[in-house]
């Protein structure tokens, strides 16, 4: 591949030279052509280097609870377990995403619409709420103050800091989507484009929607929580507690999927030339994540009373299908507009020879294609399943469920952010990587790590291994309780894959960490090709 990227004429094809952006704040990327605003340039990397912190802190954490929930290592007491259990959750599906989904969210408005960041001021508002608010919940967690799991079910109850934290850590990322919606405003006030915003920026907005929608069910149920903690609120109703924590809970990781697709569309982009086969479709699924994914929340709350048998079937025989429907839309018109670069490039041998010759040891390719692969077909299987109301009370509350989620949430969004990361540094950071053979090799480690994990615990849960216990022999209960040989077996590779995906996530880190801040300036020139 030439050092010149797919993206490069994207600025001239606005039809504006420097769009609306002020004397002094604009740069050419030297490999894209894209307009770089240098405000939003600074925000995207204070907020990705942010998210790699916690992903840091997560990834710690996750491999202490993959070393305890293996019976043979069982390395954290039952104190330790649920307190680390509640950082990782909190890490890795809240802090390490959503600062690197404002970051994309600053790009997408800004260099892909050739315009300037709206508010400068705002930006430092929100990453500021979101900083604090999550240094605030981890300080709780740590010092045990708030044992309650990411869940937070009442009537357990955390320190007034842990919620305020968790809401801080709302508002701020509200006020960067602000800023977001803010920046389309102005860009297509000042013109700063033609026709219809690109494919990219119509995913990133369609995931801002639904970050607002899910920020706003996290403030009416946590604003109640942080007032009952400090003893202004004598109770919480726990069934009301659910049905409105879930839209923030599993709405937030629909956020994550919209952004996910988004960076699948980038990256097929920049890695092969690939351009989507038909723009109306691939929108329209994105209008249908709108729509419809949010109902997938529906499926936490399948075994409660406190929602009626009709509101069940519906969501799990009609609407959902709905969001399964976009999601099919984008796994099929990814690869293919994919096969079709591969294919105008020459790699016409066999109904796979393109697969073949596509670009695997880029990093930026192999993780997103490995990243669609595992959300669409090991994410997908399983979500359709346990979104399934006859299934989801038999499998709800085993260890099925995280292995769903880690398919999705970590083989999924978090591999395309890491692949993501590999075009970050170089163009927005202007730093070139070390170790270039150990970038090619990280996505891999990190894939067969979570596969490896992610279908131990789905088998595992498949012989009712619960979700969340310390314990799975249950010592010292009355009744005898405990499992046989073969969830043994599957709880022992869950050790497994969790200690080789910590490989690759430690990888990643300290190849990101080395180029962020020692890595060789490429400033003035193309960054060095894959």
């Amino acid at each position: 591949m030439s050092t010149t990227l797919p993206l490069s004429g994207a600025a001239e094809a606005t039809g504006f030279a420097t769009g609306n952006h002020r004397p002094g704040e604009l740069r050419s990327c030297d490999t894209t052509g894209l307009p770089v605003c240098l405000n939003a340039q600074w925000f995207i990397r204070i907020n990705a280097v942010m998210a790699v912190v916690f992903l840091l802190v997560g990834g710690v954490a996750s491999i202490l609870l993959a070393l305890t929930r293996a019976p043979t290592i069982h390395l954290l007491s039952a104190e330790w377990y649920y307190r680390i259990l509640t950082l990782h959750g909190l890490n890795m599906l809240i802090f390490w995403i959503l600062f690197l989904e404002v970051a994309i969210l600053y790009f997408t408005a800004t260099s892909l619409l050739n315009s300037r960041l709206a508010s400068k001021g705002v930006a430092w508002a929100s990453f500021g709420q979101m900083l604090v608010g999550a240094l605030m919940v981890n300080a709780m967690i740590l010092t045990g103050n708030s044992d309650v799991l990411m869940t937070s079910y009442v009537p357990l109850k955390g320190h007034p800091l842990f919620y305020l934290g968790i809401i801080l850590v709302a508002t701020g990322t509200l006020t960067g989507v602000g800023n977001f919606f803010a920046t389309l405003y102005v860009a297509k006030r000042d013109r700063t484009y033609n026709g219809s915003v690109p494919l990219v920026v119509f995913g990133a907005t369609a995931a801002a929607i639904i970050a607002v929608v899910t920020l706003l069910h996290g403030a009416i149920v946590m604003i109640p929580t942080f007032l009952w903690s400090m003893g202004i609120l004598e109770t919480i109703d726990a069934a009301w507690y659910r049905l409105i924590w879930w839209g923030l809970g599993h709405q937030s990781q629909q956020v994550n999927v919209c952004a996910m697709v988004s960076v699948w569309y980038l990256l097929a982009t920049i890695t092969t030339g690939a351009k989507p086969l038909n723009q109306a479709v691939c929108r329209g699924a994105f209008v249908l994540y709108v729509l419809f994914i949010n109902i997938a929340s529906a499926h936490h709350l399948l075994v409660d009373p406190g929602v009626g048998a009709g509101w069940k079937i519906w969501n799990t025989s009609y609407a959902m299908y709905l969001a399964v429907l976009a999601s099919m839309i984008h796994g099929f018109t990814v690869p293919a507009s994919v096969e079709v670069a591969m294919r105008k490039k020459g790699h016409k041998n066999g109904l796979f020879g393109w697969l073949f010759a596509a670009p695997w040891a880029n990093p930026g390719f192999s993780a997103f294609f490995m990243s669609l692969v595992i959300f669409g077909f090991l994410g997908g299987i399983t979500g359709v399943t346990l979104g399934t109301q006859q299934i989801n009370i038999i499998a709800h509350n085993t260890l099925r469920i995280p292995g769903h989620f880690h398919t999705t949430v970590v083989g999924g969004t978090t591999l395309a952010f890491m692949g993501l990361t590999y075009y970050v540094v170089p163009l927005l950071f202007q730093k070139e990587f070390y170790g270039r053979m150990l970038c090619r090799i990280q996505p891999y480690v990190f894939a067969v790590g979570i596969v490896l994990m992610a279908v131990a615990m789905t088998f595992a849960g498949s012989y009712g291994v619960p979700r969340r216990h310390w314990d799975v022999e249950f010592a010292g209960a009355q009744v005898s309780a405990g499992f046989d040989a073969s969830a043994h077996l599957w709880l022992g590779l869950v050790g497994v894959g969790g200690t080789i995906a910590f490989v690759g996530l430690l990888m990643f880190i300290l190849l990101v960490v080395s180029a962020v801040f020692f890595g060789k300036s490429n400033a003035g020139r193309a960054m060095t090709a894959w």
